[in-house]
């Protein structure tokens, strides 16, 4: 069976989603993720999105955003971002999401706010970047709120790094205990799926090993792609490959083949 490594990221990612979830879902794989999981296992997994378009499947293809008649068309109810976010997100009430990364680091802390030549936790300021990026959108929000969520990201060097140039959303910040010091009342990252495997947190010093990684590569390839000195589980196994009934599934959801990239 042919497939992508975005497909194979987007169905591993998917297989972390429990049935009857209440769950908030950005555009692009992270939808292509979550509505896979509905579709495929998890019947009564209630989907929504940070402008308040709740239990919607898409129609005619992946939607190009939050509230396009794709994913509004055959919804549950409407509600704002205002509901979403400051009620089903910061009370504590969702139980998963899926963000994305251009930057993340070895607990877990996400960056899409900028690219620094000297980032601003180095210079002890803020300083505009390099590279300006789309900044956090909900994903702060959900990052401090949700009981638990999912990282996408382009398994690079350049990406997973030491320390993220400036967190957007919070994972486990330094480690440890650092979350509940904070107050925050959501978890933090249960996981990361990359396109070359997935990362968990150590349950005590909250930093991410490789758990298991993907048929296409191996133990070294993922180090040597990681900007930290990666642990690797002692239990460490390679993840199933899709399914035919998966990958239908899959692209069952994303009808277009939008978000079908080669590699």
């Amino acid at each position: 069976m042919e497939y992508t490594k975005q497909e194979f990221m987007a169905i591993v990612t998917g297989r972390e989603i429990k049935d009857g979830q209440l769950i908030i879902l950005g555009v692009g794989l992270s939808m292509l993720a979550g509505y896979f999981a509905h579709l495929n296992h998890a019947p009564d997994l209630r989907p929504f999105t940070e402008g308040g378009v709740y239990g919607s499947t898409p129609v005619g293809g992946l939607p190009w955003g939050i509230e396009c008649n794709r994913i509004s068309a055959n919804a549950t109810s409407f509600t704002n971002a205002i509901d979403a976010l400051g009620f089903l997100v910061a009370s504590g009430r969702c139980d998963n999401a899926v963000i994305g990364a251009a930057q993340v680091d070895k607990f877990g802390n996400v960056n899409t706010t900028g690219i620094w030549e000297e980032p601003p936790w180095k210079l002890g300021k803020y300083v505009p970047p390099r590279v300006r990026l789309n900044g956090s959108g909900g994903a702060n929000d959900i990052a401090v709120g949700a009981k638990s969520y999912l990282i996408m990201a382009s398994h690079e060097k350049r990406r997973f790094i030491e320390k993220v140039d400036y967190i957007s959303s919070p994972g486990y910040l330094d480690g440890g205990d650092a979350r509940e010091r904070c107050g925050f009342v959501g978890g933090g990252p249960s996981a990361i799926i990359s396109t070359l495997g997935i990362l968990r947190p150590d349950p005590d010093t909250k930093e991410f090993f490789l758990d298991a990684y993907f048929p296409s590569t191996n133990v070294e390839e993922v180090k040597a792609s990681t900007g930290w000195d990666l642990k690797v589980s002692p239990d460490i196994k390679m993840v199933p490959e899709p399914t035919e009934q998966e990958l239908a599934n899959l692209r069952t959801v994303d009808t277009t083949g939008s978000l079908r990239k080669k590699g």
